[in-house]
């Protein structure tokens, strides 16, 4: 296929393209610095809202923490003039409004306004519209920020109304068919997107370009009934199962290594960002089109993260480094739970809501572990958004449970065992029910060095192990999870951390902690 095939193969957006940048110029004159909400959006059955459930009193209720989560993004994430800090405390980390450590906390918004219409997010999300970015057809940049961000502009459109946001989600999801598109779709498997054009930063293809493509299609379908978009995302739905899907189980992994000679995907990457993005569209475009063979590819995909991804407990586990985001995940679980009365969606959210829910820090934040400690210093956005994200889907679930088990971590030992792997393998062997493997996320910052792991001899389903260098905010992190695991019982348990097998991505071999928590 050629480089220009790749887009000419995706109906209409090449118009849509000029027409997006020119009413996106436009608009600067027309509207000035501030642009005021249009009518309101369009119904959409995607993010219609639920009944609101009765306020919980309770101050271990879900309900109370979802609110308490959500303060603590308005307060110290927030940095009041539209844009969002990377990292709380906000330094040494960057401040912005763009990509996906910026656009999930304005998802998480956007949730939180869909299921209790929080009157308090309105004044955020209007503001962050006038902050987020106008993308033109010249201009360069990394395909997966710009799907990123098209999905978080329609989303704050659907809160809003606003006629800038809807522009701004066409120009962003329009700039791939630009003439930088001649760049992203090369190589040997050229239907598939490079993240930078031309090979810039290396030979890396993402699904995070491909499944927020295809859930940023399906929302401009519902918002313009522009028939064009839904073709998109059927199109790009495929291509995506076709080069990510794995063989062996119907879950996504999350990389393809292009170098002009071989297509390779490295396996076993299970991002819960693209997973849930590609769950989420298959479950919307069954309701679209009517076809259930996307439901049941969604469900299929769901019903492998619920088996698959758990810790021994049952509570989802996040492994990869802080590049990834839980909320998408959160939201297609909520979606086929409380619209596809789906139970084992609805159990495997309020198991994780359960873990999460019991052990924030006094401000309200998570950690990335699900079933780990909540952080003791620096907390960043894509560490602290999936816990977030979760209690409110908990709330609206289950607005008068709790977590079972409050103050879980409050009972854990640490133990100071300074430690790196050096030989064939390092081993921890102890007694209890819950382990946190404590050290410098970016210790050599910020990208390449990680190790296998293997929960007592089995090796964890998701195959990133620890990917200890990935440092999102490109900053070292120190007295940070590297990783947690949770039994339902007390015993006797080794963990084992094995040299890597060296990738592009990831790089060699990598691991350092400081000691490790143990509950028992």
């Amino acid at each position: 296929m050629s480089q220009i095939g790749h887009r000419i193969f995706r109906p209409g957006l090449a118009v849509v393209a000029l027409v997006a940048a020119a009413t996106v110029v436009v608009s600067i004159f027309t509207l000035g610095s501030a642009d005021q909400p249009g009518g309101l959006p369009r119904p959409s059955a995607s993010f219609a809202s639920p009944p609101i459930p009765p306020k919980s009193t309770s101050p271990g209720a879900y309900p109370t923490l979802a609110t308490r989560a959500i303060q603590m993004l308005e307060t110290d994430f927030y940095n009041g003039t539209g844009e969002w800090h990377m990292c709380v405390p906000k330094q040494p980390c960057n401040t912005k409004n763009r990509d996906w450590g910026a656009d999930t906390l304005t998802n998480i918004l956007a949730f939180r306004w869909k299921l209790t219409r929080d009157r308090s997010v309105l004044p955020l999300v209007q503001r962050l519209i006038q902050t987020s970015h106008s993308y033109a057809p010249n201009q360069p940049g990394s395909s997966d920020t710009a799907m990123w961000d098209a999905v978080t502009d329609v989303r704050e459109y659907q809160v809003t109304g606003s006629n800038l946001a809807l522009r701004k989600a066409e120009a962003a999801f329009s700039w791939l068919a630009s003439r930088q598109q001649a760049g992203f779709a090369t190589g040997v498997c050229p239907s598939v997107d490079y993240q930078w054009t031309d090979r810039q930063r290396g030979n890396l293809k993402t699904l995070e370009t491909g499944s927020n493509y295809v859930k940023a299609a399906i929302l401009l379908y519902e918002a313009t009934d522009k028939r064009a978009y839904l073709a998109d995302a059927q199109r790009e739905y495929a291509i995506s199962r076709k080069y990510f899907l794995s063989r062996s189980v119907p879950l996504y992994t999350t990389y393809i290594v292009d170098n002009g000679v071989t297509c390779h995907r490295l396996p076993g990457r299970y991002f819960a960002s693209v997973n849930g993005n590609m769950i989420w569209s298959g479950a919307e475009l069954a309701r679209l089109t009517g076809r259930r063979a996307y439901r049941i590819q969604a469900i299929a995909t769901a019903r492998a993260v619920a088996t698959h991804l758990n810790d021994s407990a049952g509570v989802f586990a996040d492994l990869q480094a802080d590049n990834d985001i839980v909320e998408p995940l959160i939201e297609a679980m909520y979606k086929l739970a409380a619209t596809d009365h789906q139970r084992f969606a609805r159990r495997w959210l309020l198991t994780a809501a359960s873990a999460a829910g019991a052990d924030m820090t006094p401000a309200g934040a998570f950690g990335r572990f699900f079933d780990g400690p909540p952080p003791s210093g620096m907390v960043t956005a894509w560490q602290t958004s999936g816990g977030v994200a979760l209690m409110q889907a908990a709330a609206a679930l289950d607005f008068t449970g709790s977590p079972a088990h409050p103050g879980f971590w409050r009972q854990a030992t640490f133990v100071r065992q300074a430690r790196t792997l050096t030989g064939s393998k390092l081993t921890i062997t102890f007694t209890g029910r819950a382990i946190a493997l404590v050290g410098t996320i970016g210790a050599h910052c910020c990208s390449l060095g990680h190790a296998r792991v293997l929960v007592d001899g089995v090796p964890t389903f998701n195959q990133t192990g620890i990917w200890q260098n990935r440092s999102s905010p490109s900053v070292q992190q120190p007295g940070q999870v590297l990783f947690a695991w949770r039994w339902r019982t007390v015993g006797r348990h080794t963990i084992t951390i094995l040299p890597a097998q060296y990738n592009q991505i990831e790089g060699g071999t990598f691991f350092a902690m400081t000691g490790y928590l143990v509950v028992r």
